[in-house]
C-alpha cells in the first residue's frame, strides 16, 4: 500500500489507531539511531532514509534524479515493514541481524531479501532495529552499492 503522503507527519497522521503508536517508535528509533548523512524523505509511498546528493550525486542508478535510496519503513496491509538495503547487500550485516533476531523475539523472524515483516506491532524489536540502523554509514552503503553496480547487479 502505497501513500500519497508528501511528508513525515502526513504519513503518520494517516496510519490507523492501531498502527500508529509501533510506526512512530520505530521512526523515532531509526532517527535516534541512524549514523549521520542519511535524510528522511518520503520515498515510494513509505518513509524514507537516502544518501542524498550532495553526498552522492550520481543519485540512484534506476533514475539519477532521485538521492540513492537506503532503509524505508511502511504500514502495509497485513505488516509493518521495515526495507533496509544493507541487509540485501551485506552478507554478515544479514547473518549478524539472522543471529540476533531470536535473541529478541520468539516468533519466526519474517523476512524477504531486503523486508523484514512484522505482523504483530507488539513484537517488534525496537532495539535489534536501533542496531541495525547503527551498523552501515552513509559512506559504507555508497561502497556496498557501487560493489554491486560494478558486478553488474543493475536492475532497469
Amino acid at each position: 500500500m502505497q501513500s500519497s503522503a508528501k511528508s513525515t507527519e502526513d504519513y503518520l497522521d494517516s496510519l490507523p489507531d492501531d498502527r500508529k503508536p509501533a510506526m512512530e517508535k520505530l521512526r523515532n528509533t531509526i532517527v535516534k539511531n541512524l549514523p549521520k548523512g542519511f535524510e528522511e524523505t518520503m520515498s515510494y509511498g513509505m518513509l524514507g532514509w537516502v544518501v542524498p546528493h550532495s553526498m552522492y550525486p550520481k543519485g540512484y542508478h534506476c533514475d539519477p534524479k532521485l538521492p540513492l535510496p537506503f532503509l524505508s519503513i511502511a504500514s502495509q496491509k497485513n505488516f509493518i515493514a521495515v526495507y533496509h538495503m544493507g541487509i540485501y547487500s551485506d552478507s554478515n550485516l544479514l547473518n549478524w541481524f539472522t543471529s540476533e533476531y531470536p535473541k529478541h523475539v520468539k516468533t519466526k523472524l519474517d523476512m524477504g531479501k531486503s523486508c523484514i515483516r512484522f505482523k504483530k506491532p507488539d513484537l517488534i524489536p525496537f532495539e535489534l532495529i536501533g542496531e541495525l540502523v547503527q551498523k552501515m554509514s552513509p559512506a559504507d552503503w555508497i561502497l556496498k552499492y557501487e560493489e554491486a553496480l560494478n558486478k553488474g547487479f543493475r536492475q532497469s
